[in-house]
């Protein structure tokens, strides 16, 4: 494979960009160099180029933000009218109301709206808002939420964040309902919300979900769902939608622009109004080419069968692995897991330990037969049943050179480069 220019520009990257990227998991780390393109250079529907010209199907799709395809044509074409009236302006634009009265009829929960450029925008905003409605200060979390201090000093990559910011945030584990409770239990009148992702990859076990929300109300907090990836993929309203567990706040994102940056905080008037005093504000925040997109996209979501299809080639991805992996007589070491239209491929050792190597070695054979793979399938409208036949027929082929270099115990051998680093460490 040539990677000429992709290896050039690293060089130039490194001495001018931190990290290579401006996005964590879309940095170099996160891919077996050598045989792993580092910079894309365009994509349609569900296809990318690289700078040498290499090109791939994808399924990462942005990390979720790609819910039709890439450059669709009705979003495209929405931005572009758009573009000839310019994109920001001195006073609101009537597309702010809009998009926010879409919203509103689509969103179980969502009476008003404000929005942002990214999930960690939305996310922090409503954390913000459930302090100031409450009068508490601590925040209790489960799931990814964004880089803010308030969430980042739960993990290992919490340099730079105070310490009694650290003290505000506690974690419990999802469907361990005893967990939130012992916090609950050690912090009376001290929590001002749970925020929590609805579901990622494990199904909500025992009423799970309705239990965090009667253990949230009976102390006063607020239940906050975040649905910046889970929203419009699992239903038009979003998980809350799907398991019919309704919270107090969302926030919403990724797929919501079909790739163009807007996020969303929706919930109760009673709530939202308070923003009215809540300083959450932004230059682009009513940025109109991305509600231009917005718009376009969930039209798009509302008149097609477009979440349909996402549960229906997804489960052929996950039902297509499953048999490999039973074929192969792998499923001790790489599962695929989650709803069909996000799943994610896990790589473990004999100890059940995730294992980096294998998910390495597993890539880079992919990497080889022009699959973009990162680990996770977020499933779009455009991936068709021909997309989904050669990437299963490419998993046969990396799923069979997995098997014989776990029994030659050379895994590592035969990586070209360095393996797949960790997004957070152990702690």
């Amino acid at each position: 494979m040539n990677l000429r220019e992709s290896k050039a520009l690293l060089k130039r990257a490194r001495k001018l960009i931190p990290g290579c990227s401006q996005t964590f998991s879309k940095g170099p780390s996160q891919f077996v160099q050598g045989i792993s393109p580092v910079f894309l250079e365009k994509a349609k529907g569900t296809h990318v180029w690289d700078v040498d010209g290499n090109e791939y199907i994808d399924y990462a799709m942005a990390l979720g933000a790609i819910i039709l395809g890439h450059n669709y044509p009705v979003v495209t074409a929405a931005v572009k009218k758009i573009l000839q009236k310019s994109t920001t302006f001195t006073l609101p634009h009537r597309l702010e109301i809009e998009l926010a009265e879409m919203l509103c009829q689509i969103i179980p929960c969502a009476e008003m709206v404000r929005f942002g450029k990214n999930g960690s925008d939305a996310t922090s905003g409503a954390v913000r808002l459930a302090r100031a409605y409450t009068g508490r200060d601590k925040i209790v979390c489960c799931g990814y939420h964004g880089w803010q201090d308030w969430y980042i000093a739960t993990t290992t990559k919490n340099k730079g964040v105070p310490g009694d910011v650290k003290k505000l945030t506690l974690t419990f584990e999802y469907n361990k309902i005893e967990t939130l409770e012992k916090i609950f239990d050690e912090n009376k009148n001290q929590i001002a919300c749970v925020i929590m992702e609805p579901v990622g990859v494990i199904e909500p076990r025992d009423n799970f979900l309705q239990e965090v929300k009667e253990i949230t109300y009976k102390n006063g907090a607020l239940l906050i769902f975040d649905e910046v990836v889970t929203g419009f993929r699992f239903s038009l309203g979003g998980a809350q939608e799907y398991f019919n567990v309704i919270p107090d706040l969302a926030c919403f994102g990724k797929g919501m622009g079909n790739g163009f940056p807007i996020s969303a905080i929706v919930g109760k008037r009673e709530i939202m109004k308070l923003f009215e005093e809540v300083f959450y504000s932004f230059t682009f925040g009513g940025e109109i080419a991305s509600i231009a997109a917005a718009i376009a996209t969930i039209e798009k979501l509302r008149n097609k069968n477009v979440i349909k299809h996402l549960w229906e080639q997804g489960r052929k991805i996950k039902d297509g692995y499953s048999a490999l992996t039973e074929e192969y007589g792998l499923g001790k070491y790489t599962q695929c897991s989650g709803f069909p239209p996000r799943t994610v491929i896990t790589f473990k050792n004999d100890k059940g330990e995730e294992d980096l190597l294998l998910k390495s070695l597993f890539q880079q054979e992919c990497m080889k037969r022009r699959i973009l793979f990162t680990g996770a399938h977020n499933i779009c409208f455009s991936h068709s049943n021909r997309d989904i036949d050669h990437t299963l027929k490419v998993y046969k082929t990396a799923l069979r050179i997995l098997q014989k270099a776990i029994r030659r115990n050379n895994v590592r051998k035969l990586l070209v480069g360095k393996p797949v680093k960790p997004v957070f460490r152990k702690a």
